[in-house]
């Protein structure tokens, strides 16, 4: 599985990934311990039944916004990326929950020639995730510098 150069991003097109996995409790605990997050929303399972409207813990947001980007790497810029330029209208429609398996897809908004790196240029996608339930549980827009396919 290998990433797209510049010039094989097609603005417009959607890519369905194939990659699907499955949120444990051990990657919501880790995630929300290893980012000094001790909201009780994440890690505690009898506030969420006492005081919440989700009756059970769900799955940090970080840690699910990293997955959704993660699924599309393999697609999009698995080796021809240089780095993230920025994320924007990051957003969470639904929660998610211990034993969701999440998948993604990704859209291809806009790509650019970098003005000032001539090997590089500039792509924006939406990535979206989804739950079991084709239901919306995050989408951002995402910019990413990547290379240009190597010339001879």
């Amino acid at each position: 599985m290998a990433g797209l150069y510049f010039e094989q991003f097609e603005e417009g097109k959607v890519l369905t990934h194939t990659m699907r996995r499955t949120v444990t409790e051990a990657d919501n605990v880790w995630y929300s311990t290893a980012t000094c997050n001790p909201a009780a929303i994440h890690l505690d399972e009898q506030y969420c039944k006492e005081h919440t409207e989700f009756g059970t813990r769900i799955v940090n947001s970080g840690f699910t916004l990293g997955l959704v980007i993660g699924l599309s790497v393999g697609d999009t810029t698995l080796g021809t990326t240089v780095g993230n330029l920025g994320m924007d209208d990051v957003r969470f429609p639904s929660p998610v929950f211990h034993g969701d398996t999440i998948r993604a897809e990704t859209e291809v908004l806009e790509k650019r020639e970098s003005k000032s790196r001539p090997t590089q240029g500039i792509v924006t996608m939406i990535h979206r995730g989804y739950n079991q339930r084709d239901e919306v549980v995050c989408t951002m827009k995402r910019a990413a510098l990547v290379y240009k396919e190597p010339t001879a």
